[in-house]
């Protein structure tokens, strides 16, 4: 199994396992760390749809991440 195929693997993984949080902050940092191996996984096979969708996918969790950090409770 060469790396890039492995890193694809792992990429996997960690997106199918962001999908069994139940805490969304855990499930956007799983899905996140998920999304750049993604990343990486479709830079080296110079498939960059791979590499677009989540680069974008990436800057959503962000967003969400940076927004449950600062919520006000009550």
């Amino acid at each position: 199994m060469e790396i890039s195929e492995t890193v694809g693997y792992v990429a996997s993984l960690l997106v199918g396992l962001s999908l069994l949080m139940g805490d969304m902050k855990r499930l956007r940092y799983i899905n996140g760390m998920g999304c750049l191996l993604f990343v990486i996984y479709g830079w080296q096979l110079g498939a960059y749809p791979i590499v677009f969708m989540n680069s974008f996918c990436i800057i959503v969790n962000l967003y969400h991440i940076h927004k449950l950090s600062t919520k006000t409770p009550g």
